[in-house]
Order: structure tokens, then C-alpha cells, then sequence
């Protein structure tokens, strides 16, 4: 199975539904341990994001997602906009010229992604991020993709392993950004960037999957 860019096009419009969905969610997990902007910040990039899919629906996916990761960098505030910017534009790098996707190029795509973000905000695993979610993901979809399951299979196993990062950070100190001015007052909270994180594979998985 194939993903085409008519597929990614879907899912950053699903993600755009999801944080739009979720906003209140989101802002209230970021009230515990942030500044309670997560919500509006995701939910308002993704909408300019919305706004400038028509210019560039004809485009090659490296295009798309480099136009997304453009957008979402001018349009989010805080480390969020950087973060995410980061993801798309390098991942448009892994695809260039690109019209469709196979599982390895999905998952070479969403690791240098990966890379991006964590290059950009130096966080690790265990420090209560998003990385808590990118890195076990990231590693899921490739042994999947490894073992030759199909695609279904393969962000099957990625969402999963994403979900599970997503709850492991609720008994984490946060060692980054704001949360981590908080202390051990942080513990006990769910990160909303892993959050966020979740709800981006989230899309992917539900966009691309016919199980």
C-alpha cells in the first residue's frame, strides 16, 4: 500500500479537526504545567495551515510539507511553532520529488522529522516532551516496517507505542521548557506536547488505515 499526497493533504486537514476537537483539552493540561495556550496555538496553526493547503494541493508532498512546517513556524507561538516547524520542514526533505509514499519512506520521513525537533529543543527521553512520544513511535513503525507488515500494521503499532509515551510522561519531572520551572509540582501532569504529538500520529494512523 502506497500513501499518496492526496493522503497527506487528508491528514494534516484530520489534524487540523483533532486540535481543533480537542482545544479545551489540551488548554487545560497546559493550565496544570504550562501557560494554557497549547489548545488555542495548535488549533489556530493548524487552521493556517487549512488556509494555505489550496496553494499547494498540485505540489509534490516535499512541497506540502515543507509549506506546512513554513506555516505552522510563523503561525504557532512559544517553542511550539519552532518544534513543529522544525518536524515538517525536515521531514520534506526525505521526499523530495516525491508524488507518493511507501511504509520505509514513511517511517525515514517521520524519524528525520523527529530528528528536526529534537535537534531543535535538545530534549531526551524521560524529560517529560514530546520526545517521549516521538522516539518509541518512531521506533515502532520502523520495526514494523522492518518485519514487512503492512502499512495498516505499521501505524497501528506506531500509535500504540505513541499512546503509551503519551501516558508514561504523567509521573515524569518535566526537565524542559516552562514545566520544568515547576519542579516536582510537574509530576502527576500529562505533557500537552506529547499530547499534541499523539494527536498528529493519531491523524496519520486514522487518514492512511483501513483496519
Amino acid at each position: 500500500m502506497v500513501i499518496t499526497k492526496t493522503q497527506i493533504i487528508d491528514w494534516l486537514e484530520k489534524t487540523a479537526g483533532l486540535f481543533l476537537e480537542n482545544k479545551a483539552h489540551l488548554t487545560d493540561l497546559d493550565a496544570a504545567i504550562g501557560d494554557a495556550d497549547r489548545g488555542a496555538s495548535m488549533a489556530r496553526g493548524f487552521k493556517a495551515v487549512l488556509d494555505k493547503l489550496p496553494t499547494v494541493a498540485d505540489k509534490e508532498i516535499s512541497a506540502i510539507l515543507k509549506t506546512t512546517g513554513m506555516t505552522l513556524l510563523s503561525s504557532i507561538g512559544g517553542a511550539s511553532g519552532p518544534l513543529y516547524g522544525a518536524f515538517f520542514m525536515r521531514a520534506a526533505t526525505t521526499c523530495i520529488g516525491k508524488e507518493e509514499l511507501q511504509g520505509a519512506d514513511l517511517a525515514n520521513l517521520l524519524a528525520e522529522g523527529s530528528n528536526g525537533i529534537i535537534q531543535r529543543g535538545r530534549a531526551e527521553v524521560g524529560d517529560k516532551t514530546m520526545i517521549d512520544v516521538w522516539v518509541p513511535a518512531v521506533a515502532a513503525l520502523k520495526t514494523a516496517v522492518a518485519g514487512r507488515k503492512n502499512i495498516d500494521e505499521a501505524m497501528q503499532a506506531c500509535v500504540a507505542a505513541a499512546e503509551q509515551g503519551m501516558l508514561a510522561t504523567i509521573p515524569l519531572q518535566a526537565k524542559k521548557g516552562r514545566a520544568s520551572y515547576l519542579g516536582e509540582r510537574s509530576i502527576g501532569h500529562q505533557d500537552p506536547g506529547a499530547t499534541s504529538t499523539y494527536f498528529l500520529l493519531k491523524a496519520l494512523r486514522d487518514t492512511i488505515s483501513c483496519l
